[in-house]
């Protein structure tokens, strides 16, 4: 029955892989349990409101416990209609503009009111066939620039969430803007947790270690629990740069807890356009549609390439499916009031562990609703243990970057652009963006404007929008 349905052998994989990769995807992602409830929790909304809350106070447990099902639904849902190894949860980005732009100008229902939109559109696209038809148009060299640009990113999210990079502490911003540690050196027990998971990861991919990924990830957190309690670290910070950098490892002090769903249901489709005003809405459900219609592509085709799914033209097998269940997700993370849910690159270390099949996103899921149930075990992971392998998942999806023509300079440079913005601009959008609109320029300026697709040119057009939207929304408002 699975070999029927998920093709687990077809794929050169094995059930005892696909639980393995599951499980290392799982506890890669796991991070957004902890880190949504920080980024949507502490930010009142227009009226003072908090996320979930029904005392004024900020209710975490609940965007938690929301942060976890919806994206356990949707991972099992991605694995079970699409069978690709994908995992959802809510977007990073998307949540950090709905906190900090979003509930600025409205409430929080309003603001999931809009996220929920944002998803209806978005599924129209892809029903349509307009969504694939924009994937299919993008060329080769680019598909195969926003993978590698991926591997660049995510590899610095590791390092960045590891305190192996900081930004430099210079308020006049006359210095580089990023250095080694906190002070120009690998000083702090946390990093040397983090340099003791690389090393590891290392040597033991090098010996072509089965479950290295999960071993390392064990290691690095039992070692940041014994330091923990020995040498009593504490939380990072301004008056502590050399602590931990998301989450103090100890043993949760609650194990199991009837989760509290506060946040499911929480969204006004309609309020934000009478808080806003319908020019102004309109132009926040613009920018959060591109944001989220790119990323997922980005996304999907970095994955399959890892895995080796992606036929001849660079698309992973089952798109549609994939797009449309990716589409559900961003209603469903407004619906579930925890923001849009998206795709996640870190399932490339499931990927990376030998998963090729549905069957990962499945167990994923299943993982995410268990930790409804034990929100602190999961809580309890630092982030220094388990970004080792975002490092290594970046080495591996940047190889690709060999089939590009770096001779050819109307694809070549478009790649460049895309591959080096990314990291340098924490945002794969936009790499994407300057990719798509540097391969247009070149076209025209050497007069083959006619090479460019329809859907190229209008792709462009949107991105050129986007980049302006800060000044277009000052003029329009």
């Amino acid at each position: 029955m699975l070999e029927s349905y998920f093709k687990v052998g077809e794929r050169g994989s094995t059930l005892g892989r696909e639980v393995r990769g599951g499980v290392v995807t799982f506890v890669t992602m796991s991070y957004i349990v902890v880190l949504n409830p920080l980024i949507l929790g502490f930010a009142p909304d227009v009226e003072g409101s908090f996320l979930g809350s029904s005392n004024g106070e900020p209710n975490l447990p609940a965007i938690a416990a929301g942060t976890a099902l919806i994206a356990g639904v949707m991972s099992i849902l991605m694995g079970a209609v699409a069978n690709f190894p994908l995992a959802l949860a809510t977007g990073l980005g998307l949540n950090a503009f709905v906190a900090v732009v979003l509930a600025s100008q409205m409430t929080w229902a309003d603001a999931m009111g809009l996220v929920v939109i944002e998803g209806v559109i978005i599924l129209v696209l892809v029903l349509t066939g307009l969504r694939k038809a924009v994937f299919l148009a993008v060329p080769r060299e680019l598909k195969i620039a926003i993978s590698a640009g991926i591997g660049l990113f995510i590899a610095f999210i590791g390092f960045v969430d590891a305190g192996f990079s900081r930004r430099y502490p210079d308020a006049a911003m006359t210095t580089v803007p990023v250095q080694l540690g906190p002070n120009g050196a690998l000083d702090g027990w946390p990093i040397v947790v983090f340099a003791v998971g690389l090393v590891l990861l290392i040597a033991l991919w090098s010996l072509r270690v089965k479950g290295s990924i999960l071993i390392t990830i064990a290691v690095g957190t039992v070692l940041a629990f014994v330091l923990e309690a020995v040498l009593d670290i504490g939380p990072g910070g301004a008056d502590n740069p050399t602590g931990w950098a998301l989450t103090v490892p100890a043993p949760p002090e609650q194990w199991f807890g009837v989760p509290d769903l506060g946040t499911l249901g929480q969204f006004n489709l309609l309020g934000s356009f009478e808080k806003a005003g319908v020019v102004a809405a309109v132009l926040l459900v613009f920018t959060l549609l591109l944001a989220d219609f790119f990323d997922t592509i980005g996304t999907m085709t970095a994955i399959g390439a890892e895995a080796g799914l992606n036929d001849e033209d660079g698309s992973p097998p089952n798109t549609q499916r994939i797009l449309v269940v990716d589409s559900v997700a961003a209603i469903a993370g407004g619906a579930g009031g925890v923001s849009s849910n998206t795709s996640y690159i870190e399932s490339a270390s499931g990927v990376g562990e030998g998963a090729r099949t549905g069957i990962a996103s499945i167990v994923t899921g299943v993982l995410f609703l268990l930790t409804t149930l034990f929100v602190g075990v999961v809580a309890s992971i630092p982030s220094e243990a388990a970004v080792p392998a975002l490092v290594l998942v970046g080495f591996l999806m940047l190889r690709g970057v060999k089939d590009i023509d770096w001779d050819d300079l109307e694809v070549a440079l478009p790649a460049f652009l895309t591959i080096i913005l990314m990291p340098f601009t924490y945002s794969i959008t936009v790499g994407i963006g300057a990719g798509f609109l540097s391969y247009v320029l070149i076209k025209v300026v050497r007069r083959k404007p006619q090479d460019v697709s329809p859907l190229m040119w209008g792709i462009a057009v949107a991105f050129l929008l986007w980049f302006a939207i800060a000044p277009l929304t000052a003029l329009l408002t």
